[in-house]
């Protein structure tokens, strides 16, 4: 409005006229009201007391007043104390440098600005990658070289050490964007909610603290599983990721400590009940058919091993202080439905007992199961015989004598068989095999074995089994099975770290194997989903699909999730989409949209 305009209006309206005289006379604002104090003083030459009482100051106010100016004007005004300067521009983000330095901090550690967006973002700092290229390249830091994961991961930790974590917290979900560089584990969440593994843990007998609910504490173990983590004491790798934080819907995972407390807490019934539990999931699913294997493996302990016994590692060619843990896996989906790692030498053989019990429950009526397949130290002939009894048909390996291996040897060529055995890849191979029916004093019966040879073997391989209906075909095959089942076992191992278990951080192993055995079944159920993947090991499927970093936009109704962009990514979000009008509850009853970022 210009003066002139004003002025009119002032002259048709009194009223305006008389405010804007009141409005400079009459002081409201602190500042405002020092201001005309001290212009009465200077320029208009009005006395202390006169000032003091058209004002409303105390006199001795007056006279500070006035001498505190003077001092300001000798020291030289570089701020005016009464009207503001107003810059032109973007508003400063970083007023005290604390940004900048926190970057350039980071940089020095050879953290790449995404990784280095991360934590600003754990840390409430909300910059753009722009903005930190914007600091890193006026500090005069050059691009960084290429690196491989370990020596990432290597980075990232020796940096974060100089970083306070923030304590977890559960997630309000409020809409904000942030970044994350383990982002692929939210790929897991539509499964878990399919197949209502939420509500499992919801109602499972496992603990919980008054800040994490007990879906929170349990997709904490489950999300360091999925995400690949080889040591729980190196809590730098994931203590700034909000998207792992967001897969517990925490702010983000909790410190090693949490960890080794929660774990002191479980006992094997609860391990055991949850099992159960997601037992009746796979065969609600059709994920067990009916044949299970049965193995055992090995895990070392590198802490205090009074209280272990020796057991052969396979791994590691020797035999040394372990645990000795069992389980069982479906040969056609790769589940495992059963493992305990609380295996002594003493009750070994009575493993298969208890596993055939925790697949009834004492309903053997409804069981789907038919066949047992495991190898020759696994159990003994009485317990054989007593899976006899139940009508279970087992197959295994028989011990070779001298005395057998020599009447084998001797046998006519025109005794051996030739068979020809397909391979789950629609190729097979041919064998010659030998037939009989041999008598086992500890068995009690009869038994059907079936030599092996011309499989590159030294001596011949004897499988026995008391099922004399099912042909040599489907027999050696559903045996030659088990080798490719037990070396995807020991891979599964490999990959999910329970051969590394260190005394440096107290997690009991009996529930570290239960999340081990959760974590590899959904690797298992996400690559049944992904045409030509179906047969990949856990490994494969993380490295391919699962580890990438993005960026995640929380709104009030959904969860927007952006991966960047792979080779394999079209193929995962063609999977995910399918599951895009889905809710899920623990997550504030939000949608997830999984969505391709533009960037690589």
């Amino acid at each position: 409005m210009s003066l002139y305009n004003y002025g009119f209006m002032a002259i048709t309206n009194p009223n305006i006229g008389d405010l804007a005289i009141d409005y400079f006379q009459n002081p409201k604002n602190a500042f405002h009201k020092q201001y005309e104090a001290l212009r009465a003083f200077f320029c208009n030459g009005e006395s202390a007391n006169k000032i003091a009482e058209k004002y409303g100051y105390q006199i001795n106010s007056v006279y500070s007043l006035i001498k505190d100016f003077k001092e300001k004007l000798k020291i030289g005004l570089t701020d005016d104390p009464f009207f503001r300067n107003v810059k032109t521009g973007r508003k400063e983000k970083d007023h005290k440098g604390t940004i900048t330095d926190l970057v350039i901090t980071l940089r020095k550690q050879y953290i790449s600005v995404p990784d280095i967006k991360g934590i600003l973002d754990s840390q409430n700092i909300k910059v753009s990658e722009r903005y930190i290229f914007s600091i890193i390249q006026k500090a005069g830091f050059a691009r960084l070289p290429r690196r491989d994961k370990e020596n990432k991961k290597e980075t990232q930790v020796n940096a974060n050490e100089k970083i306070t974590a923030p304590k977890s917290q559960e997630l309000s979900l409020n809409p904000e964007i942030f970044n994350s560089q383990n982002i692929g584990i939210l790929c897991f969440l539509p499964f878990i909610k399919k197949y209502g593994i939420d509500k499992i843990i919801e109602t499972s007998s496992y603990p919980e603290t008054s800040d994490i609910s007990k879906l929170s504490s349990i997709l904490n173990f489950l999300c360091l599983k999925l995400s690949n983590i080889r040591r729980y004491n190196a809590d730098d790798i994931w203590c700034m990721d909000r998207g792992m934080g967001l897969f517990s819907k925490l702010n983000v995972l909790p410190k090693t400590s949490w960890f080794s407390s929660y774990s002191s807490r479980v006992t094997r019934k609860m391990n055991l009940d949850f099992l159960k539990q997601l037992h009746k999931i796979w065969l609600k699913n059709g994920l067990l058919s009916d044949t299970m294997n049965l193995d055992f493996t090995t895990i070392p302990y590198w802490g205090d091993d009074n209280h272990l016994e020796n057991n052969w590692s396979g791994k590691r060619n020797k035999a040394l202080a372990s645990m000795l843990a069992v389980l069982a896996q479906d040969p056609d989906s790769g589940i495992i439905d059963y493992g305990d790692t609380n295996v002594r030498h003493k009750n070994s053989d009575d493993t298969i007992i208890e596993f055939f019990d925790f697949y009834h429950e004492g309903n053997e009526k409804k069981s789907t199961i038919r066949f047992l397949v495991f190898d020759s130290k696994f159990t003994t002939y009485q317990n054989m015989r007593k899976l006899d009894d139940r009508n279970i048909k087992f197959l295994t390996i028989r011990r070779r004598g001298k005395n057998i291996v020599d009447k084998l040897n001797n046998l006519l060529s025109d005794k051996w068989k030739n068979i020809h055995v397909m391979n789950a890849d629609g190729k097979g191979r041919n064998i010659k095999v030998f037939e009989e029916k041999v008598f086992v004093s500890e068995y009690g019966k009869e038994l059907r074995q079936i030599a092996i040879t011309g499989h590159g073997k030294i001596k011949p391989a004897l499988i026995i089994t008391n099922d004399f209906k099912i042909s040599l075909e489907d027999g050696v095959r559903k045996y030659c099975r088990r080798w490719i089942v037990e070396k995807g076992i020991s891979e599964q191992i490999e990959f999910f770290h329970l051969n590394h278990v260190s005394s440096s951080v107290v997690i009991k192993v009996d529930f570290d194997f239960t999340m081990t055995i959760l974590a590899h079944n959904l690797y298992r159920i996400f690559a049944a989903n992904l045409d030509g993947y179906s047969h990949q090991y856990d490994q494969t499927i993380f490295e391919k699909f699962i580890s990438n970093s993005g960026e995640v936009q929380i709104t009030d109704e959904e969860i927007n999730v952006s991966l960047k962009k792979k080779r394999s990514l079209p193929i995962l979000l063609s999977e995910l989409n399918k599951f895009q009008h889905q809710k899920y509850p623990w997550l504030d009853n939000k949608k997830i949209n999984f969505l391709g970022a533009s960037t690589s």
